[in-house]
C-alpha cells in the first residue's frame, strides 16, 4: 500500500467512529458454550483467543475452528454462538460470573479453564446509515500468526490480556485504547487483501474518491449526476471515472445504484421498514422501482430477503 493510501486510512476510524467496548473476559474448560443474540444496527461483536482454542458457530454457515492469537469481528453484530473446540456432545459445566464494573469475569467451575478469550463489541455511530459498515464481509478474521507484520499485533494482544489479568485502576480503559489500535490494524490488514469486489474499503483508499463516496453515503436519496459527483471529489469526469474503475471496477453511478441496494438490502435484514419509506430513503421513486432494481441485483424480491433473513436469525 502506497504512502498516500496509508495516510488516508488512518483517518479510518474516525471516519467509522469506532468505539470498542469490552464485556467479557472467558476463561472456560470442559464443555461451554456462549450464545450471542442479534446486536441492534451499529454495533458489532468481537472476539479475541489469548488462549487455546474455541469454535464459532453462525446460522448457515460451517464451524470455524479458531486458536491463541486468532481475532474475530462480526460488523453487522449478527447472531452467533462461541463454543468449545470439542465434538460438542457434553453438557456445558457450569460458570460463575463476577464482576468489575461493567466487565464480566466468566469462569467455568469444578474444572481447570484451558481458553481464554476477550469479548466485547464495537460501535459504528455512523451505522446504519453509512454504507461503509454494511460494506464490509460479514465475518473479518485475523490470524495474527499467519500475518507478516504480526510483531505489530502482538505487543496489542498481550496488552490486553495483561491490563485484564489483574484490573488495576484504569486498566478497562487502557485495554480498550488498546482494543481500538488493534481493530484499526485488524481493518487495514484486511483491506491490503480485499477482493476488488469490496470497492469502499478500497475507494476510500484514496482522497478523490473517498469525496465522492463520503459524498454519496451523506445523502443517498439526492439524484446525484456525474459533474456533482466529480466537484465534490475536486476532480474531472473523467479523472474520476477512471480512479473509480481502477478500485471498484465499475463507474460512479453504477457504484451509487450498488451503494443504494446494498442499503436497501442491510436495512431488510435489520429494521421492520416499510417498503415505501425504504425506497424514499435510497433514493427510489417507488417501492416498485426498489423492488425491480432489487431483483435484478440479487435474484429475489426486497420481501424475500427480509423474510430470509428472519429465518436465518430464527434458525
Amino acid at each position: 500500500m502506497d504512502t498516500k493510501a496509508e495516510d488516508v486510512l488512518s483517518g479510518l476510524a474516525p471516519l467509522l467512529r469506532v468505539r470498542p467496548h469490552l464485556d467479557d473476559v472467558c476463561r472456560f474448560g470442559g464443555a461451554w458454550a456462549a450464545i450471542h443474540e442479534p446486536e441492534p444496527a451499529g454495533q458489532a461483536y468481537f472476539h479475541i483467543v489469548t488462549r487455546g482454542r474455541a469454535t464459532l458457530q453462525r446460522p448457515g454457515s460451517e464451524p470455524l475452528h479458531l486458536a491463541a492469537g486468532d481475532i474475530l469481528l462480526l460488523p453487522r453484530g449478527d447472531a452467533h454462538t462461541m463454543r468449545d473446540a470439542g465434538p460438542n456432545a457434553q453438557p456445558p459445566v457450569p460458570v460463575g460470573v463476577r464482576h468489575h464494573g461493567t466487565l464480566r469475569f466468566k469462569t467455568s467451575l469444578g474444572t481447570e479453564p484451558d481458553v481464554e478469550l476477550v469479548c466485547g463489541r464495537l460501535r459504528f455511530e455512523a451505522a446504519p446509515q453509512s454504507l461503509i459498515v454494511a460494506a464490509l464481509p460479514d465475518l473479518v478474521v485475523l490470524r495474527v500468526g499467519e500475518q507478516p507484520l504480526s510483531t505489530r499485533f502482538h505487543p496489542l494482544l498481550v496488552g490486553i490480556r495483561e491490563e485484564l489479568s489483574d484490573v488495576q485502576a484504569g486498566a478497562v480503559a487502557i485495554a480498550e485504547n488498546l482494543a481500538s489500535a488493534l481493530f484499526m490494524l485488524m481493518l487495514r490488514a484486511h483491506l491490503d487483501t480485499a477482493a476488488p469486489a469490496e470497492g469502499v474499503l478500497r475507494l476510500l483508499a484514496q482522497r478523490m474518491t473517498a469525496q465522492a463516496v463520503l459524498a454519496m453515503v451523506g445523502d443517498p436519496r439526492r439524484a446525484w449526476t456525474l459533474d456533482e459527483l466529480a466537484s465534490a471529489a475536486a476532480a474531472s469526469r473523467a479523472s474520476l471515472v477512471r480512479a473509480f474503475r481502477k478500485a471498484a471496477g465499475v463507474a460512479p453511478l453504477a457504484f451509487l445504484t450498488d451503494l443504494r441496494l446494498g442499503l436497501a438490502h442491510h436495512r431488510l435484514q435489520t429494521q421492520p421498514i416499510p417498503l415505501d419509506r425504504l425506497a424514499d430513503e435510497v433514493g427510489y421513486q417507488s417501492a416498485a422501482a426498489l423492488s425491480r432494481a432489487f431483483l435484478r441485483k440479487y435474484g429475489l424480491r426486497p420481501g424475500q430477503a427480509r423474510h430470509g433473513a428472519h429465518a436465518a436469525a430464527s434458525a
